[in-house]
């Protein structure tokens, strides 16, 4: 792969978080318990709403998908941070360094996408009730996943397609975590001003307008609410307020990074740990100790394994 594009950079070094020892190692802890929480809280998700079939329902099945995605959010960043914190010498080779940043970018895609499938499907169970198996039909949700993964290849391979053939002759240092197309376009030996336009056009474009296209969806839902209940907002606001919160965290390093032109500190890297790791944590705890159904649905499976383990 370096070969394509004539590149004397074999390898990349990865600046990371920070260099004090106290703090790497608080770093460490702290992401390898995060790290935990998600994968263990995602695949629980995963597996419950695979096995109870209450859950059987368009809602729950774009829920499982998105948990699904969360885990390798987080896994295409987190277990490489984690391993280069304790690290002297933190790089990352060229080919390991496009297979990453193509599969931020597939994944993230994926993530927008299941995201305002989810804002449909709320909005279409509260504002169309009579009409809600019919719109959000089996066929139909299996589409939103499957578009999705399209989006998410498309809009990866789209910008990867310009990178690839980059000449890097010179500085191979990144100051982040992780690999992403600003910060290798701004290390090619030529002017990157082209390169960056497409990439501003591309995820720039695709995060702002999912991120108003979801606040659009949220407004429309509590008009709606606000109609029906005589002013009463209260369980609308509770209910969609951590939905807000993780859209919101999600999108805005999101857009700090990619719309043009693209920032020239290295705060965006921190920014970044609420996509790749808090974002991915709190799902699980949104979805499941906000959700009567989901609560109910983990009582069903503890008495289940009771009942199995003393008969």
């Amino acid at each position: 792969m370096a070969g394509l594009n004539g590149s004397m950079v074999s390898e990349f070094v990865l600046l990371g978080l920070s260099t004090t020892w106290e703090t790497k190692v608080f770093l460490m802890f702290t992401f390898s318990l995060l790290y935990l929480v998600i994968i263990l809280g995602n695949f629980f998700i995963v597996f419950l709403i695979i096995v109870d079939r209450q859950l059987h329902s368009p809602m729950y099945f774009l829920l499982a998908n998105l948990s699904f995605n969360d885990v390798w959010v987080s896994s295409t960043t987190i277990p490489k941070m984690i391993s280069d914190i304790l690290s002297e010498h933190n790089v990352i080779s060229f080919q390991g360094c496009m297979i990453q940043i193509c599969f931020i970018h597939i994944m993230g895609g994926v993530e927008m996408v299941l995201l305002i499938a989810m804002a449909f499907d709320r909005y279409t169970a509260i504002c169309k009730p009579l009409h809600y198996l019919s719109i959000m039909s089996p066929k139909r949700c299996v589409s939103f996943v499957a578009l999705g993964w399209v989006v998410g290849v498309v809009h990866a391979m789209s910008q990867f397609s310009f990178v690839i053939n980059l000449p890097f002759c010179g500085p191979n240092q990144i100051d982040s975590f992780y690999c992403d197309f600003p910060r290798i376009i701004k290390l090619a030996c030529l002017d990157g001003v082209k390169f960056e336009f497409v990439v501003a056009a591309n995820s720039g474009f695709m995060s702002m307008g999912t991120f108003f296209l979801l606040l659009l969806s949220y407004v429309f839902i509590l008009i709606t609410v606000w109609k029906r209940s005589s002013g009463d907002l209260s369980k609308a606001l509770v209910t969609l307020s951590a939905h807000i919160t993780v859209v919101v965290l999600f999108f805005t390093p999101c857009m700090f990074l990619y719309v043009w032109p693209f920032p020239t500190s290295s705060a965006d890297k921190y920014l970044f740990i609420a996509d790749f790791a808090i974002t991915p944590a709190l799902n699980p705890v949104i979805y499941t100790l906000r959700n009567k159904d989901i609560l109910i649905a983990i009582q069903r499976l503890g008495k289940w394994i009771h009942y199995t383990r003393f008969c």
